[in-house]
């Protein structure tokens, strides 16, 4: 052999071993569907923006977006189903209020998930507040009388929330602490069960996101008292905020997008990226208002930084 074919049948051999690994680098992503995990029970507000985004999302993508309900544990069930969906290739992801980072790792020590060690951030999705709903027969039409009543009686009120360890449980609980009240806790499993506990008279208030109580609201079978966000909601600017009589108090939560550690960074990146462009389609945007959701569309260093402040202010809750 000549030492010109001898040179090309090197570069040709060489060029045939890179072969598999330059196809795995240029494999598309998506190659199949894509779960979204959501750790509360069809109906929550997370549940219903998930299922706003997954199918615009997943035409973007050319693969269909599922969404997969793992309620329960304080986040432990949707995380333990993302980790099951192995290897971390980017065809599954989490989706859930702040809750999960802020929330769950003062709830049960199974749950000490950290960003960055447990779990990446992918997108931001919108900002959400919850609200003090209640139910007619108290006759409290204003923040100002939820107080006076509950003050007047107190431990003969009752409260529900999606859970304990929820936003929904820590907003009344730090509202009960500014205020010095005494209001009984009832704990439901997701807010597909405490909005119908309240509007059936079963609890007498409640903390609860927009999607869940719309409808009772527009009927007149439940009241809507406060907001909990730091400022009035271009989406409800004539509901009142607690802040306005505990001053600084904002327990306004995110919608998030995370991922498994080890999640290739092409996978986050086109997820990312496709997302910001979902929110802001006119649909889509009308939808996630409707649900009391301002959309934003930020990207991980945006989720970064609100996971960092949400997780501050939960820590002093």
């Amino acid at each position: 052999m000549n030492r010109r074919s001898f040179n090309t049948t090197a570069v040709a051999t060489y060029a045939a071993g890179l072969l598999p690994a330059f196809a795995w680098a240029q494999a598309p992503y998506p190659s199949k569907p894509v779960k979204f995990i959501v750790p509360y029970a069809a109906g929550g507000q997370p549940d219903v923006v998930a299922r706003m985004l997954t199918v615009r999302l997943g035409e973007r993508l050319g693969q269909p977006v599922v969404v997969d309900n793992r309620p329960g544990a304080a986040g432990a069930s949707a995380y333990n189903g993302l980790l099951q969906s192995t290897p971390a290739d980017g065809h599954a992801f989490i989706l859930s209020d702040g809750a999960l980072l802020s929330i769950s790792p003062h709830v049960n020590k199974a749950t000490n998930y950290r960003l960055g060690r447990d779990l990446l951030p992918v997108a931001l999705v919108g900002r959400s507040s919850l609200y003090l709903v209640a139910h007619p027969k108290t006759g409290v039409n204003t923040l100002q009388d939820f107080v006076a009543a509950v003050r007047k009686k107190p431990g003969e009120y009752t409260y529900g929330s999606s859970g304990i360890g929820s936003n929904h449980h820590l907003t009344m609980e730090a509202l009960k602490a500014a205020l010095n009240l005494d209001i009984r806790h009832v704990p439901y499993r997701g807010s597909g069960q405490s909005s119908p506990a309240l509007v059936s008279g079963q609890v007498d208030f409640s903390i609860a996101a927009m999607p869940s109580i719309a409808g009772f609201v527009q009927n007149g079978q439940l009241k809507v008292l406060a907001s909990n966000a730091a400022t009035r909601s271009a989406l409800t600017p004539e509901v009142p905020l607690i802040a306005e009589v505990v001053p600084g108090f904002d327990f306004a939560t995110i919608l998030t997008v995370l991922a498994a550690p080890g999640t290739p960074a092409i996978a986050i990146d086109r997820v990312s990226r496709e997302l910001a462009e979902v929110v802001k389609l006119p649909d889509v945007a009308k939808s996630l208002q409707g649900a009391a959701v301002e959309p934003i569309g930020g990207g991980p260093a945006e989720l970064g930084k609100a996971l960092a402040r949400e997780i501050e202010v939960m820590a002093r809750a």
